[in-house]
């Protein structure tokens, strides 16, 4: 809530004003990361291999090498995209095509097992099995793409039939039942996925968004607080992949912010800075918890760090007009 003092300058009640509406809209997270594991077909992690990611749409291309724990990393990821994603040792080659969606999840995996064939060139069946569930599992990445997903829903589910304990099987099937509003089966795939992988943080972002967007805020915040957990014991991992910790740290604070609870959200968002100081969103939501809290130099130096990070952001237009009305 923005407070109003008597007395105050003009100025004042205009920026409150803003910040009124500002508060009102869902706060989203607006930079997406990729990574994952690569592994040889005995479940070695594979060093050195090049991972290629571009969208299937368009020419940008992004160039990764794997670390000795076989994990590679690639920042800087457009949300609702859909990237092919190729890795390749030595004469070893794998291709996927994976989803970086949009809204507040922002760190997105996609792991790859290399694996060679016979000296006749033909393949084991375990290796034509593999091969036939990445294929279909692609299949449903494409209807999914296409917001076909009463048969994207078909395919993930084959998947699943083929191998019960595919987590992200279902976590795709409850992202398009989320898609169809189609709400408490989107919650019990995303429930499904969590049993199979009780770490899974990006299945627990996906009940809190089902539950934020029901209004449900006491279940929004346990869940999201279930994400931000596993989020930073993955980021704390040995070799784990980087920024999960403030990321998820920024999701909590998203949460607690669409609940109306500002002064949780700002400790979050406060705790996701301390985690990364370049998370440029997290600098931009506190400073509008600040202004709520009538902090406005405070704001206006967070204002400033958010456009230093990102003069060009989703948010840079109105942290400019906001920061412009601020006191110095």
């Amino acid at each position: 809530m923005v407070r109003h003092i008597n007395g105050r300058q003009p100025w004042m009640f205009t920026c409150a004003a803003l910040i009124v509406l500002v508060v009102a809209a869902p706060a989203t997270a607006q930079t997406h990361r990729l990574g994952g594991l690569v592994t040889d077909a005995a479940g070695k992690p594979v060093e050195g291999a090049t991972v290629t990611i571009a969208p299937v749409s368009g020419s940008a291309r992004y160039q990764a090498k794997t670390d000795s724990s076989g994990l590679y990393n690639q920042i800087g990821l457009i949300g609702n995209t859909d990237y092919s994603v190729t890795v390749t040792k030595d004469a070893l080659t794998a291709t996927r095509v994976t989803r970086v969606v949009g809204g507040a999840v922002t760190q997105h995996r996609a792991d790859f097992v290399l694996m060679a064939g016979r000296p006749d060139g033909t393949l084991p069946a375990a290796v034509n099995a593999a091969a036939e569930f990445q294929k279909i599992f692609t299949e449903g990445l494409d209807l999914s793409r296409a917001a076909k997903h009463d048969e994207a829903i078909v395919k993930f589910q084959a998947v699943a039939d083929m191998s019960p304990i595919c987590s992200d099987c279902f976590y795709n099937i409850g992202y398009s039942h989320f898609q169809k509003k189609d709400y408490d089966k989107a919650e019990a795939a995303y429930k499904k996925a969590i049993e199979i992988k009780p770490d899974y943080a990006d299945a627990y972002s996906g009940l809190a968004t089902i539950y934020n967007v029901q209004r449900k805020f006491d279940l929004a915040a346990t869940a999201s607080a279930k994400a931000a957990e596993f989020g930073a014991a993955s980021a704390a991992a040995p070799g784990a992949l980087g920024g999960a910790n403030a990321d998820a740290l920024f999701n909590q604070g998203v949460t607690l912010w669409n609940g109306g609870k500002i002064a949780d959200a700002k400790k979050a968002f406060e705790s996701a800075i301390a985690a990364n100081p370049n998370h440029a969103e997290a600098h931009y939501q506190l400073a509008m918890a600040l202004i709520n809290e009538g902090n406005l130099k405070g704001a206006g130096a967070e204002f400033e760090a958010y456009l230093k990070l990102a003069p060009n952001g989703p948010n840079a237009a109105q942290a400019k007009a906001i920061a412009a009305q601020l006191p110095k």
